[in-house]
C-alpha cells in the first residue's frame, strides 16, 4: 500500500495502463477493417470479422513500441462479430484474439493466447519468423503423435506481423485497363522480385519491388518482346515453412499464402504500414499504360497455415472447422494440395472470402485477370472434383469476375483431381498435355504425331465442346515449376541439392534432353545444338494455336543450373541474370522471340478465335488446315499412327472463320510451317497448286542470326532442304 493514501499497487498499475478506447456497435458490413466516418461525423474504423463458433472477439491495437489494447467486439450479427473505433486512422496495426473452446478431436481449436491476422486485412506489417510462441499447440512436445491436442498458452503478438488500417480511395478512376481479347493475348510469366532484382537499370532501392517492376527499364523489356500480360507469382501476403527457415532458406515463390487482400509487404519499396497498397496500385497503373495487363496467380485452395502440426496465424484460431475440410477424424485436415491442409470452398463464409478477395483485387487495385493454383481442389464439392460446385457456379455468375481473365492449373493431387479440359466455358487452362508433346517431339520421344497435331492447333480434343474456343488453351513448354528452357535442353536430370532435401524434391518426369552432355558445356557443337532447340521450342510455341506462355527469362537463356524446383531459392538461381542480354548468342534468342511474336501479332491466321474445321469456307476457297508428309502429298491416316520426325501444316489466311468488327471477312495470308526433329537434313517436297505456286521462307531457326528474314523464293512441288533438327516457316506468295 502507498504511505498515507490507502491506494494499493495493484490501483496505481490499474491508473497506468492505457484506457480502452470506446467500442460502439459498428456495422456486420463490409468484413475486415475499414476507415470511415461515423455517427456524428466522427472518423474511426469498423472492424467486422466472421468468426462462427467462436464465444468471445478481441479486437488489439498496437503501438509502435508494441503496446497493445485490448477492445472487446460485442456486437454479433449473423455470425460476424462487429465494433466502430472511433478515433481509429489508417496506418494502425491491429490483430485479433479470439476466445473458444479447444478440443482438437472435434476440430475446436481456438486458443486466445494467439494473436491472429485479419483475413482482410488489406495490408500486413511484419514477417512470420514462425518460433515455438506463434503455435496453437505445444509445437516441441515430446510426443509428437499427441502435440497438436497439448494447448500453447504463451502469448504469439511479439512474434507476428500485424494487420494494417488502409485508407480507401478512387484511383482507378483515371486508368485505362488494355482489353487484350484472349486470342490475341501473350502471357508472360514472372516473379516480382526474381526479374527485377538483378536489372542494372532499376535503381539499387527499387530492386525486387512492385516499383521495380513499374520502372521503364523493366516495361521497355516487356513492351519490346511484344508480351501482352504478366502472370505475376504470388504476390498475396505469404508465409515461410518452418522447415525452410530451419534450413535457413525462404519460400521464393509464394505459394503459401496467408493473406488474401494484401499485397506481399516484402515486395514494397515504400514501406509496409499501408504504402505496399499504392505501390501496387501504380504498378499496375504503370503497366496498363503501356498496354500490359496484369494477371495474379493466386492460391485459394490451401493456407500457410499448414497441416494439425502448423503454426496459428489465422484462419486456424478463427474457426478451424468453419474454414478447412476435416477428415472423419477432425484431429485430422483433408489435404488435396500436398501442403497440408485444403479450404473448404463449399463453405458460404469461405467461399465469401475467396470472391470477396478476388473483386478487390479487380476492383481496387486494378488486375485483369487470375490464374488459380490447383483449381480443382477449388472445384470439388464435399469430396470429389464437381464442374457444378458452389465455386464455380458464383464465378459464372459475378458481373465482376465473369469478365475477367480466369485461368486453371486444372489438377489437384487428390484423387480423380487431374482435370484438364474438363473446366467450364469462361475458363482457359493450363495445357500440361501440350507442354509433353513438344518436349517429347524435339527430344524424338513420340512414337508418332497424332497428339502433336492436336496441340498444335488448339487442342480440340479437349476444348470444342460448350462453345469453347481455341484461347482456352494455354500452350506452354516450361512454368516457374520445372526446368527453365535452357536448362530442359541442357540436363535430363534434375540437380536440386541447393533445397537441401537430398535431390528428393521436384519431379523426376522432365521430358529432357541435354543434347549430349549434362549441365553446361565448352564444347561448341553441343552449346550450338542447345541453342538451335531452344529457338525450336520457343518458335513451335508462338506459332501454336491457342494462348502462349512464356516464362521470364527463357527468351534470353536463363538458367538454374538444372534446379527443378527452385522454390526456396531467393537468390542468383531464382534472380534473372540480365547480363546475358550482353552476349550475343542470347540476345539474338531474344531477338527472335520478339521476331516471331510480332509474326503472331501481324497475322489472325496465328492467332484465331474458331477451331479449325478441315473444310473450306468458302466455294473457291482451300481448307482452313492440310498437312502433308515429307513427299509433298497430303498425309493419311496411316500416317499419323507412324513414327515420323518431319511434320507439315498448311494455314490457309483465305480461310479464316468469322467476321471483324464491321462485320467483314477476315483474310490473311497464308502459311506452311515445316517442323524438323530429326538429327539430319531431309528433302521437303513444297506443295504445289492449288495450296501455292510460289512460297518465301520468312523464318528458318537453323540460323544463329535472325536479325533479317531469309527472304528466299521456292516454287511450287519443288524440293526443299530441311535443315537438322529446324523449323520454317514460309508464306504463299502472290
Amino acid at each position: 500500500m502507498a504511505a498515507g493514501t490507502g491506494i494499493t499497487a495493484a490501483t496505481e498499475a490499474v491508473r497506468a495502463a492505457p484506457r480502452a478506447p470506446v467500442v460502439w456497435p459498428g456495422a456486420p458490413m463490409p468484413l475486415g477493417a475499414r476507415f470511415r466516418v461515423g455517427p456524428d461525423g466522427v472518423a474511426g474504423t469498423n472492424f467486422a470479422l466472421w468468426a462462427g463458433g467462436a464465444e468471445a472477439v478481441e479486437v488489439c491495437l498496437f503501438e509502435a513500441d508494441g503496446a497493445e489494447t485490448r477492445c472487446p467486439l460485442t456486437e454479433l450479427t449473423h455470425e460476424i462479430w462487429h465494433g466502430f473505433l472511433p478515433g481509429v486512422r489508417p496506418g494502425q496495426r491491429y490483430g485479433y484474439r479470439v476466445h473458444g473452446r479447444w478440443d482438437p478431436w472435434t476440430g475446436a481449436r481456438w486458443n486466445a493466447a494467439k494473436l491472429l491476422l485479419d483475413p482482410y486485412a488489406r495490408a500486413v506489417d511484419g514477417t512470420f519468423t514462425l518460433p515455438p510462441e506463434v503455435y496453437g499447440h505445444m509445437r516441441d512436445w515430446p510426443d509428437q503423435h499427441v502435440a497438436d491436442t497439448v494447448r500453447d498458452e504463451r502469448d504469439s503478438a511479439p512474434y507476428v506481423p500485424k494487420g494494417v488500417v488502409v485508407h480507401d480511395d478512387d484511383d482507378w478512376v483515371e486508368d485505362r485497363r488494355p482489353k487484350t481479347p484472349w486470342a490475341d493475348s501473350v502471357i508472360y510469366e514472372l516473379h516480382v522480385r526474381g526479374f527485377t532484382k538483378l536489372h542494372p537499370d532499376i535503381p539499387p532501392e527499387l530492386r525486387g519491388t512492385y516499383a521495380g517492376l513499374a520502372h521503364p527499364a523493366a516495361i521497355d523489356h516487356l513492351t519490346r518482346l511484344g508480351v501482352t500480360a504478366v502472370e505475376l507469382l504470388p504476390v498475396h501476403q505469404f508465409a515461410h515453412e518452418d522447415h525452410l527457415l530451419r534450413r535457413g532458406l525462404h519460400n521464393y515463390w509464394g505459394y503459401n499464402s496467408i493473406g488474401y487482400f494484401a499485397p506481399h509487404a516484402d515486395y514494397s519499396a515504400s514501406g509496409t504500414a499501408g504504402q505496399q497498397v499504392g505501390e501496387f496500385k501504380r504498378m499496375v497503373h504503370a503497366l496498363h499504360s503501356a498496354g500490359i495487363e496484369v494477371i495474379l496467380d493466386v492460391v485459394y485452395n490451401h493456407t500457410a497455415e499448414a497441416g494439425e502440426l502448423g503454426p496459428m496465424l489465422s484462419l486456424r484460431g478463427i474457426d478451424n472447422r468453419g474454414y478447412y475440410r476435416l477428415q472423419h477424424d477432425p484431429r485430422r485436415y483433408a489435404d488435396y494440395t500436398g501442403c497440408g491442409n485444403t479450404l473448404h470452398v463449399v463453405q458460404p463464409q469461405v467461399l465469401r472470402l475467396i470472391t470477396d478477395s478476388l473483386r478487390y483485387w479487380v476492383t481496387e487495385m486494378g488486375v485483369d485477370g487470375f490464374r488459380f493454383d490447383l483449381a480443382a481442389a477449388l472445384a470439388r464439392s464435399m469430396h470429389d472434383v464437381d464442374m457444378l460446385s458452389p465455386f464455380l457456379a458464383v464465378i459464372a455468375q459475378d458481373p465482376v469476375l465473369r469478365r475477367v481473365k480466369l485461368i486453371a492449373e486444372p489438377w489437384d493431387v487428390g484423387n480423380g483431381g487431374y482435370q484438364v479440359g474438363a473446366f467450364p466455358p469462361l475458363w482457359t487452362e493450363w495445357n500440361d498435355r501440350y507442354r509433353d508433346a513438344v518436349r517429347d517431339f524435339w527430344r524424338g520421344a513420340l512414337p508418332d504425331v497424332r497428339d502433336l497435331g492436336y496441340r498444335l492447333t488448339g487442342s480440340s480434343d479437349l476444348y470444342a465442346w460448350g462453345g469453347r474456343r481455341p484461347y482456352a488453351s494455354v500452350n506452354f513448354v516450361t512454368a516457374h515449376d520445372g526446368f527453365t528452357l535452357r536448362d530442359l535442353v541442357s540436363y535430363e536430370h534434375k540437380h536440386n541439392e541447393a533445397n537441401g532435401e537430398g535431390n528428393r524434391d521436384g519431379t523426376n518426369d522432365n521430358r529432357a534432353w541435354n543434347c549430349g552432355a549434362e549441365g553446361e558445356s565448352d564444347e561448341p557443337e553441343i552449346n550450338a545444338l542447345r541453342r538451335r532447340q531452344l529457338r525450336n521450342l520457343l518458335t513451335t510455341l508462338l506459332l501454336s494455336t491457342g494462348v502462349p506462355m512464356l516464362v521470364a527469362g527463357d527468351e534470353m537463356g536463363r538458367t538454374q543450373g538444372g534446379n527443378n524446383n527452385a522454390y526456396c531459392q531467393d537468390n542468383e538461381i531464382g534472380w534473372l541474370d540480365w547480363s546475358l542480354l550482353e552476349q550475343p548468342e542470347w540476345r539474338e534468342l531474344t531477338a527472335l522471340t520478339a521476331r516471331v511474336l510480332r509474326l503472331r501479332q501481324t497475322h489472325p491466321v496465328l492467332r484465331r478465335r474458331a477451331f479449325f474445321s478441315g473444310r473450306a469456307q468458302a466455294p473457291d476457297g482451300l481448307r482452313d488446315l492440310a498437312w502433308f508428309a515429307r513427299d509433298g502429298r497430303e498425309m493419311t491416316e496411316g500416317d499419323w499412327y507412324a513414327p515420323a520426325a518431319t511434320l507439315g501444316l498448311y494455314l490457309s489466311g483465305r480461310d479464316i472463320p468469322g467476321r471483324d468488327a464491321r462485320g467483314e471477312p477476315v483474310t490473311d495470308d497464308s502459311f506452311l510451317a515445316v517442323l524438323h526433329a530429326g538429327a539430319d537434313p531431309v528433302a521437303f517436297e513444297l506443295p504445289g497448286a492449288p495450296w501455292a505456286e510460289r512460297y518465301e521462307l520468312v523464318l528458318d531457326t537453323s540460323r544463329e542470326d535472325q536479325a533479317e528474314p531469309p527472304g528466299t523464293v521456292l516454287e511450287g512441288g519443288t524440293e526443299l532442304t530441311v535443315p537438322a533438327r529446324s523449323v520454317l516457316l514460309l508464306r504463299v506468295a502472290a
